[in-house]
């Protein structure tokens, strides 16, 4: 069964690319790299995920694996990356933490030469991006910070919305490429805007899915049948993805699938560490991270970010 859904690619120049990371969203971002027609080397921590990608795209021409960050840099045009957080981040970039103030070897921006490209889509903190911003352009490599939305169907389906900072001229040669595995490729102003677009669009699906929840533990309580309900106020001002994508299986009681409690909490700390940083106002947010401590004590921490309605029943 393949990883990724059938998808009509625009064509494109055909690049020599690296992506690092084959999680449930990187696994089939760089399957669409592959089958769009750009060369893929693959690098996962797990190298057994690499051997399966390979195997599913052994078909597709210039596809290879890589036993280091650096391996799979080496000579490519665009390193794409998405990892779990800011220390894989810096791990996958600047080689694993040695614990004493050194850096292994074989990071990835050791592998990259000039005028390459590093594009981060893993959802970080916007001040990593521009820490690593800097220690490339050093070397004279560009970073490009962006974050995707979508969740794992978005990646499946080749449709994901991307949230990108960084240098204008670099992201131009990014842009058609990562179209591959997106619907939208949107430059938002300089390194660390696309982070900090990211935060923007957690905050407010956190808010949305707890209203969602209230609503549908309110109209179960009342008798109403849900279903119906959501039917009809989809039609309305009350329409939302989450409701449209979230709402019946929320209704039946569904959560083992989707975005994970566990890595909503952990984009609600990023959104909170820079609204401390920036002095911006996130009472509901910051409510609602706690109500997601609630579903990680129920065990919830794998289920999808919809289960906020769990805490109501």
């Amino acid at each position: 069964m393949s990883n990724i859904n059938a998808k009509t690619y625009t064509a494109t120049a055909p690049r020599k690319t690296a992506f690092l990371g084959l999680g449930v969203m990187g696994y089939p971002m760089a399957g669409h790299l592959a089958r769009a027609g750009h060369q893929v080397t693959v690098y996962n921590r797990n190298a057994a995920k690499s051997a399966a990608w390979l195997k599913e795209f052994s078909d597709v021409p210039g596809c290879a694996t890589a036993d280091t960050p650096q391996q799979a840099a080496q000579g490519a045009d665009i390193v794409f990356c998405c990892v779990g957080n800011d220390d894989d981040l810096r791990a996958v970039t600047l080689g694993a933490d040695q614990g004493d103030g050194t850096r292994a070897a074989g990071g990835a921006f050791a592998g990259m030469g000039k005028g390459a490209i590093f594009v981060d889509h893993t959802t970080a903190s916007a001040s990593v991006a521009r820490e690593l911003h800097a220690l490339a352009q050093a070397q004279g490599v560009q970073f490009i910070d962006a974050p995707v939305s979508g969740g794992q169907a978005g990646a499946q389906n080749g449709l994901l919305t991307v949230m990108c900072g960084g240098d204008a001229a670099a992201f131009e040669v990014v842009k058609p490429v990562a179209m591959a595995y997106a619907r939208a490729v949107t430059l938002m102003g300089p390194v660390g805007a696309g982070q900090l677009t990211k935060m923007v669009n957690q905050i407010c699906i956190a808010g949305l899915v707890q209203g969602l929840s209230e609503a549908i533990a309110f109209g179960q309580r009342a008798g109403l049948d849900m279903h119906q309900v959501l039917d009809v106020i989809g039609k309305g001002a009350a329409q939302s993805w989450q409701m449209d994508n979230r709402g019946p299986t929320m209704v039946q009681g569904k959560f083992d699938f989707g975005f994970a409690v566990d890595w909503m909490r952990k984009d609600l700390g990023l959104v909170l560490d820079e609204a401390h940083r920036n002095g911006a106002r996130l009472p509901v947010t910051a409510l609602v991270d706690q109500f997601y401590a609630d579903v990680q004590q129920m065990g919830g921490g794998r289920w999808d970010t919809s289960s906020l309605i769990k805490r109501l029943k």
